[in-house]
């Protein structure tokens, strides 16, 4: 698909200042490679995943990518701090990667705002972030900590059913070395060294001799 075909009408130039809104949900803006010049970017709302790579735009101030399928934030940042030197508005509400309540109801503020010093720790220049300015004591913040900021989502367990996983042996087992294997269902005799003669047992003392 050719994707500049895809641009809004609208746009006066190639080299124009205004945004590319694309009418069909894209995957890739590979097709942009010849708008040098952009200055401000819209493509919300469409496929755009972590394989997401930009053309290097000097230029571009606002970029919003709200609502694509963007789920590694380190790898994005990395490639916009290299391709965008002069971003100024990023927004990427609506994204895995963006831990906002509205669309990732696990997540909290605290969640969001350690989100918010990992991206401003990347992308120092930034001076709206989402819906929000920001500020001075976020610039501070993410100066002083913000390497230590990125959210990390935990790998989910894999089933013991799937193929390939084995559980983890368990290190002790109480049982004789010959009755370990689950196909090996042989009685095992062994000699205990505690005897129990029930001498404190509460129960006793309900048993008359003769019943012994």
């Amino acid at each position: 698909m050719d994707i500049a075909s895809e641009c809004c009408d609208s746009s006066p130039s190639r080299t124009g200042k205004y945004g590319r809104n694309y009418r069909a949900a894209v995957r890739s803006l590979a097709g942009l490679k010849m708008f040098t010049e952009l200055e401000e970017l819209v493509v919300d709302n469409n496929l755009l995943g972590n394989d997401l790579r930009l053309p290097r735009f000097p230029n571009l101030h606002t970029l919003t990518l709200n609502k694509n399928q963007l789920t590694d934030i380190e790898a994005l940042l990395e490639h916009l701090a290299d391709v965008t030197p002069s971003l100024e508005y990023l927004s990427l509400l609506g994204n895995e990667a963006c831990p906002n309540q509205l669309v990732s109801p696990d997540k909290d503020e605290d969640d969001y705002q350690r989100y918010r010093y990992f991206v401003l720790h990347k992308l120092p220049r930034l001076k709206f972030l989402d819906t929000r300015k920001v500020t001075k004591k976020e610039v501070m913040e993410a100066s002083a900590r913000g390497a230590f900021m990125k959210v990390v989502k935990p790998k989910s367990e894999a089933s013991p059913n799937e193929p390939g996983c084995e559980s983890d042996p368990l290190p002790y087992t109480p049982l004789p070395r010959g009755s370990r294997d689950a196909k090996n269902h042989k009685g095992v005799f062994a000699k205990c060294r505690y005897v129990y003669y029930g001498k404190h047992s509460e129960g006793n003392r309900f048993i008359r001799n003769d019943q012994l």
